[in-house]
């Protein structure tokens, strides 16, 4: 067997070389943000979701108790961190209240929105209700109803930087969960949605 030498094992070395210092690159380079929901018993993301920063996602789902719609509007900074943007409801519920404070008021046709909070949430746990209440993740042209997958089950959201490799990767094999979000186009167009710079449609 013939040994390679010369200007071939330079060759080899190289392009070695190169495919190991765009992988170290790569895992150099900031590829944005992404929201985990998963499960606090441990398993896969039930849902991944690339962000940017100051983006909003929206948890919609109807109160167990007064079985009203609820919209609760998050996002994500630049260092991954949740914050709580906006609460849009028709009547206070159970466990519901006014924080003195934090936002205004405001009516946005039947409902009462409380906006501009901006207030640090951190991680947080999610209990996702029965079918019915749908616990459902809005986010630019999706709706992912959590009710629907797993039900009764208690995850964690988490915002996370991530590397370049990371996106790319990604790109190649997809995104948790989206496979199984509904495009707003199947769904009625209620009419209080409208439209802002971050969403495709808030409620």
């Amino acid at each position: 067997m013939k040994t390679m030498t010369g200007p071939w094992l330079f060759t080899v070395y190289g392009v070695c070389g190169l495919v190991i210092l765009l992988i170290l690159t790569g895992m150099l380079v900031p590829g944005g943000l992404e929201l985990w929901v998963m499960p606090v018993k441990g398993g896969p993301p039930l849902l991944v979701l690339p962000l940017e920063p100051g983006e909003r996602f929206t948890i919609h789902y109807n109160h167990s108790v007064e079985n009203s719609p609820i919209w609760e509007t998050h996002s994500l900074d630049a260092s991954g961190r949740i914050f709580i943007e906006e609460e849009q409801y028709l009547k206070f519920g159970a466990g519901m209240g006014k924080m003195p404070g934090v936002g205004r008021l405001v009516m946005r046709g039947p409902y009462e929105v409380i906006e501009e909070m901006h207030q640090p949430t951190g991680d947080f746990i999610l209990r996702i209700g029965s079918p019915g209440v749908d616990h459902t993740i809005i986010w630019r042209d999706t709706r992912t109803n959590l009710s629907n997958i797993a039900p009764h089950t208690a995850v964690q959201f988490t915002g996370h930087q991530v590397c370049l490799i990371t996106r790319m990767w990604r790109w190649v094999t997809g995104y948790p969960g989206l496979q199984q979000a509904v495009q707003p186009s199947t769904l009625p167009i209620l009419s209080f949605m409208r439209k802002n710079k971050n969403d495709r449609y808030r409620q």
